[in-house]
């Protein structure tokens, strides 16, 4: 089926300058004529016109005027713009250009030269549409792939963490638990929607170094020997080797890694301070320590929940960034979230 001819509206007060630019472009495009401002604008609002030819110098409304309201206005504002007058003014062009025009010709017109400004700039704009719309077809097929690739990592994820809990059913579900605690506070705290997920990534796989560890360690009934605590604190580099090759946009390698510093440098692997420490680590760090100590372990009953807030609450600002444990405080005590009784593991993929 061929392609509607282009719609080239003439606007000008002057009939024989009508006449011969009719008589220059009728062959080739369907044309619209108006001979002031007010009835350019009416015909641009009812039959969008692919290009207009505009005279400067009307009465009434100019075609400076008519110009700057066409660029103002969202629907018409793409439309190319042609001044063409009498007068070969600089200024008059510049200011032209500056409300938006694309070019300008000069009367008396030559023929071929309108002919050749027309076709080159219906050629652009359409050039500029077909870009458009690919950019469009670009941006829908990268939204797809990227929801393809989060699903399967939020899959890997999840076979990564149940193969890590395999070796340790005494802590079945605290990843989980613990990246649901962290997300409520960093989501409290006014994070960021990345750096939410990237706190939630982080907290389901903090332990993942574990799965280096002995499982004789892992699940000994009564406290650890001192080689044996000493064996358990290189699970966070561990962790960190293994999740520092794949091609996370979020420092998730580098949360873990940081997730058992302390603000008094106490913690490990490095042994960093206050602001040194990722802000997304010293929010696992609190999640860690508030569910790790309200639940059970093989060698101590679950404390519970109102000794493990009140042990974060003791050590605000010494082990725990204080802004962090507020949030976490406020969380529990007015009720805005809970560890679910049945552990149930929430889907890796959604943030609250």
């Amino acid at each position: 089926m061929e392609k509607e001819r282009d719609l080239v509206l003439i606007v000008d007060d002057n009939p024989t300058n009508i006449d011969l630019l009719i008589s220059t472009l009728t062959k080739d495009y369907r044309l619209g004529v108006a001979i002031n401002g007010p009835k350019a604008l009416e015909y641009v609002a009812k039959q969008k016109p692919d290009i207009i030819l505009l005279d400067i110098m009307m009465p009434g409304m100019s075609g400076f005027e008519v110009c700057s309201r066409l660029k103002s206005d969202p629907e018409t504002s793409d439309i190319p713009i042609i001044f063409i007058t009498a007068v070969d003014d600089v200024s008059r062009k510049i200011k032209g250009f500056e409300l938006g025009a694309v070019d300008y010709i000069t009367k008396p017109f030559l023929a071929e030269e309108v002919r050749e400004r027309v076709r080159t700039h219906l050629d652009l704009k359409s050039m500029r549409e077909q870009l458009t719309d690919r950019n469009v077809d670009l941006e829908q097929m990268v939204s797809e792939k990227t929801v393809e690739l989060e699903k399967l990592l939020d899959a890997t994820i999840s076979t990564i963490t149940l193969m890590a809990e395999t070796r340790d059913p005494y802590t079945t579900g605290h990843m989980n638990r613990v990246a649901n605690l962290a997300c409520a506070i960093a989501k409290h705290m006014g994070l960021s929607k990345e750096r939410i997920r990237a706190v939630e990534l982080a907290g389901i796989l903090h332990d993942i170094g574990k799965i280096r560890i002995p499982t004789s360690v892992m699940n000994r009934p009564g406290r650890l020997l001192e080689t044996e605590r000493e064996l358990l604190k290189i699970h966070p580099e561990i962790g960190y080797k293994l999740l520092e090759r794949i091609p996370f946009t979020i420092p998730v390698a580098d949360i873990v890694l940081q997730h058992h510093e302390r603000m008094d440098g106490s913690g490990y692997p490095a042994g960093l301070k206050g602001e040194e420490i990722l802000l997304e680590a010293r929010i696992l760090a609190v999640a860690d320590a508030t569910e790790a100590q309200s639940s059970y372990r093989p060698y101590r009953p679950a404390l519970g929940i109102d000794v493990a807030l009140e042990d974060i609450s003791k050590n605000s600002g010494i082990l725990y960034d204080p802004k962090v444990v507020e949030a976490c405080l406020t969380l529990f005590g007015q009720g805005l979230f809970s560890f679910d009784e049945d552990n149930r593991v929430r889907d890796p993929g959604h943030i609250q």
